[in-house]
């Protein structure tokens, strides 16, 4: 018997339209990469970005975290003016802690092609729960 996946109805307890923003709608701006002269040399390279919001699906409030992000190149290198960009431009994205570590990873691994990235997502506190969501990629 095969199991098919349907994707699950915003359920919740409080009765709310629960929507993140759909993936094709995000309009993130693009990550630009430079070629990395060392290739064969593993460098870490650690970012941490202090002021990254998005929106709650939940209450529509803002959503502010530090995010950590370290990785070791293979090829490319991630321009820091179009990560910057790319990361602001998350502001007025709805999208749970979960998914945006997600979204973050997939589209940075897609861009570099590096040897491996951790990422952490350090969310504020928000009605007295502390979020972190740590996701990693390691290139076989």
């Amino acid at each position: 018997m095969a199991i098919t996946e349907s994707p699950l109805a915003p359920v919740n307890q409080q009765g709310l339209d629960v929507r993140s923003t759909p993936r094709e709608e995000m309009e993130l701006f693009p990550l630009d990469t430079f070629a990395y002269e060392f290739p064969g040399r593993e460098i870490k390279i650690d970012f941490e970005i202090t002021e990254f919001t998005a929106i709650c699906p939940f209450s529509d409030f803002p959503d502010f975290a530090t995010i950590r992000l370290v990785y070791v190149p293979n090829e490319l290198c991630v321009e820091l003016k179009s990560l910057k960009l790319y990361i602001n431009s998350f502001r007025s994205v709805k999208i749970f802690h979960e998914h945006v570590i997600n979204v973050i990873l997939d589209d940075f691994v897609s861009a570099c092609d590096p040897l491996s990235v951790e990422l952490e997502g350090d969310f504020h506190v928000r009605g007295n729960i502390k979020t972190v969501v740590r996701a990693s990629y390691k290139r076989q």
